[in-house]
């Protein structure tokens, strides 16, 4: 990992902050669009994995397109330069003025995920004088072999409209005037590292597509979702995910004609990119004989740990290559019993002042930061940036 290598110049930084090693970022992104450029998908990038703004303009480089699931994203999106006619926004609850705003950049699509939400979006953008582009987020009822927190493709998932109600409400969904359905979206859930439930996707869209189709609808594309997984368990064996593997599997499992198949990734393509750095600040020893080692971060830097269980790997990266290794329990400041990075983990001997390294933390640490106990919001630091 890039904070290894340059350990001691990050002692004049401030920790907590990000280090983003955009080399990598850069690696990464040239691996998505070379792999997907081999059978003419297109690829957006899930802002809401990380929005810094250095990020932002490294991917707008490589030409991807964005996927928002808010009007703050959406917003953060334009003004960041990159063009609504690739901007899809979906989300299960869209404001009124979100939706407003979003028919007036005339964006790619916008994921409609209940019939509630084609009736209002009708009526808005009938209110605006336009026609707008929409997309049905339709729920394939698959199981994606991920953490329950983040599987959204179930029957009884919150996320997307039942195929069930789709062709129930087929008729009343084509009567409306003002919107176009110009695709079909999916998304059966994150850190998926089974690929094969890939192909169980792809079944369940070739017949969500040929069966509306036999209803009257077209669709210009399918938008397949993202989803790739990452390694946290060692992301040294595996720096940038396996896009070739998924890309060859829906090539070889979809069969959708010649229409756009779009694919939306942000865990993959940041993960890796980013780590927490922070400083211990205290060891001590439970009554229980249990070490803590005390960081100066936290939970609300880092939220998924207490959130979801979450893994990453963790190293001391100032420690002397001799130090012992020791069990430790490695726990932040905050005022929460769950405010805990990793139980029982083995590190070299820490002592107060070293730096500790929180790997794969590029996506959904940031973005989900909080001020909680009126705790700073982290820096970042980027690798082509330090001297």
């Amino acid at each position: 990992m890039l904070s290894r290598q340059i350990a001691q110049k990050l002692r004049g930084y401030e920790t907590p902050f990000y280090l983003y090693d955009t080399a990598l970022l850069r690696q990464t992104l040239e691996s998505v669009v070379y792999e997907s450029k081999k059978y003419g998908y297109k690829v957006h990038y899930a802002i809401k994995a990380n929005y810094d703004d250095h990020l932002l303009a490294i991917i707008r480089e490589y030409g991807l397109g964005i996927d928002c699931a808010s009007g703050n994203e959406l917003r953060k999106a334009v003004e960041a330069g990159f063009d609504p006619k690739g901007i899809v926004y979906a989300g299960v609850g869209k404001r009124d003025k979100e939706l407003r705003y979003a028919i007036g950049q005339e964006i790619m699509a916008i994921n409609c995920e209940s019939i509630e939400e084609l009736e209002l979006v009708d009526r808005l953008a009938g209110e605006a004088g336009k026609k707008t582009d929409v997309a049905l987020r339709i729920n394939p009822d698959i199981d994606p072999k991920t953490n329950h927190c983040i599987d959204t493709g179930q029957a009884d998932s919150k996320f997307g409209i039942s195929y069930e109600e789709v062709l129930e409400h087929a008729k009343e969904i084509k009567s409306l005037k003002n919107i176009r359905i110009v695709g079909i979206h999916l998304h059966i859930g994150s850190q998926i590292r089974e690929l094969h439930v890939f192909e169980n996707m792809c079944n369940k869209v070739n017949v969500i597509v040929e069966n509306l189709e036999k209803l009257g609808f077209s669709f210009r594309f399918v938008d397949v979702g993202g989803g790739l997984g990452v390694n946290y368990d060692v992301p040294e064996n595996e720096p940038i995910p396996n896009f070739a593997s998924l890309f060859s599997i829906v090539h070889n499992h979809l069969a959708v004609g010649d229409r756009e198949v779009h694919f939306e990734f942000g865990r993959s393509i940041v993960a890796e990119c980013g780590e927490l750095i922070t400083t211990v600040l205290f060891n001590k020893t439970t009554a229980t004989g249990r070490k803590l080692v005390i960081v100066d971060a936290s939970m609300t830097e880092l939220v998924r740990p207490a959130m979801y269980g979450s893994y990453h790997n963790i190293e001391n990266i100032t420690a002397k290559d001799d130090e012992v290794r020791e069990k430790y329990t490695v726990v932040g400041t905050a005022c929460e019993s769950t405010d805990v990075f990793d139980e029982n983990v083995t590190l070299r001997r820490t002592h107060r002042g070293d730096l500790l390294t929180i790997k794969s933390a590029g996506a959904y640490g940031m973005s989900m930061a909080s001020r909680y106990n009126l705790h700073d919001l982290p820096g970042a630091v980027y690798s082509d940036e330090i001297k």
